[in-house]
């Protein structure tokens, strides 16, 4: 049987039914829906021990209503791969961009970095520093758009960590799925780190002009209005102008991998990208 057979037939299991709809991803992980019944064949480099407790985590009380809660608490190993078993939700539709809920996410992420630590499992740490690194390493390929990429990585200034909160990892809007309410999803980067890595991806797309400015302030404003701590008092970027730099540079690294590997020019989105990246090596200049 083929990975995704297997885990068509562990959805069957937790009560699935249906025909099943693979969901495409960029990356090794997996993703099967069958009914409502979710099951995800995480990425090879995930390992069982912090996926585990992050895992137990979600589980936790502490965490109802803010992150989705698995079907099973327990990660379970098909072909090699750890796999975890989740209900069904509504992703945020991509039809309609005026209505996407920038402002729940934003509540749910003060929400959840507000979450004492002493009430979850012992975490690793979140992973949303070491994305970037990640990202430009893995980028193929030699030429004008990959060098510069790499200057950007490599002028960023050292991450200035602040408090050490539970934190997502990897937010976007498509962390988000409505199943009743609003709710995160995705553990694979959960754990403890500077918050502001949380908000780092829309601040990335406001600074390269993809994300209108009147959308980030409604982002930024609930954020604060509901006590998000990442931020601290004063002028947010004082924060967030790092991560928001190395968030940059790690969507414009995958960003050129998916062009070179679907063999196609960059789109006008992506260019965005590369431009915010030159504008970051310029920046560096005159910094020095």
């Amino acid at each position: 049987m083929t990975l995704e057979d297997e885990l068509v037939a562990v959805a069957g299991h937790y009560g699935g039914r249906g025909a099943p709809v693979l969901h495409q991803t960029r990356t090794d992980v997996v993703v099967v829906r069958r009914g409502e019944v979710v099951v995800k064949a995480h990425s090879l480099r995930d390992e069982e021990g912090p996926l585990r407790l992050r895992l137990a985590a979600s589980a936790s009380a502490a965490l109802s209503g803010l992150m989705l809660a698995p079907l099973d608490p327990s990660v379970l190993t098909v072909q090699g791969r750890c796999v975890t078993v989740w209900p069904a939700g509504t992703p945020v539709s991509h039809d309609d961009p005026d209505g996407a809920p920038w402002e729940e996410g934003a509540r749910l992420l003060a929400r959840l970095h507000a979450v004492p630590l002493t009430d979850l499992p012992p975490l690793p740490g979140a992973n949303g520093p070491a994305r970037a690194a990640r990202a430009v390493d893995r980028m193929p390929g030699e030429g004008p758009v990959q060098d510069l990429v790499r200057r950007a990585f490599a002028g960023l200034p050292a991450p200035a960590y602040g408090p050490q909160l539970l934190t997502h990892g990897d937010w976007h809007l498509g962390q988000l799925v409505h199943r009743g309410q609003w709710l995160l999803i995705d553990i694979d980067d959960v754990g403890t780190g500077d918050p502001a890595w949380d908000l780092a991806r829309p601040a990335a797309w406001y600074m390269a002009g993809l994300l209108e400015p009147a959308v980030w302030e409604r982002f930024l404003g609930a954020y604060l209005a509901a006590g998000g701590p990442a931020l601290g008092p004063g002028n947010p970027w004082t924060r967030l102008d790092i991560p928001a730099r190395a968030l940059t540079v790690q969507l414009t690294a995958v960003a050129v991998g998916n062009a070179e590997r679907d063999g196609r020019e960059l789109d006008e989105v992506e260019q965005s990208l590369v431009q915010a990246c030159d504008r970051i090596v310029e920046l560096g200049k005159s910094l020095t």
